[in-house]
């Protein structure tokens, strides 16, 4: 799934892996916009030990890790970035 076609090439530090990076977007949910930040999907093998404040590069753009969960299997990292 990560080296499909909407895979990319994330780097930290000296680890490069591929993910699938979601835009953010928004929604409508009554009269309310709800926005969802940037979010990395990868493997946790290779990004799982990022924190908050760490840096990473996703597709040539830096980005700042705002928060890093691991999917229910354990195997998925879901790390929400904001832009440099």
């Amino acid at each position: 799934m990560l080296d499909g076609p909407f895979g990319v090439s994330c780097t930290a530090g000296s680890t490069t892996a591929n993910g699938i990076l979601n835009e953010p977007t928004a929604m409508a949910v009554g009269d309310s916009i709800i926005y969802s930040d940037y979010t990395l999907h990868c493997l946790a093998s290779a990004f799982g030990d990022l924190v908050a404040g760490d840096s990473i590069t996703v597709d040539g753009t830096a980005y700042t890790v705002r928060g890093n969960e691991r999917g229910l299997d354990g195997l998925e990292a879901e790390i929400s970035l904001s832009k440099t």
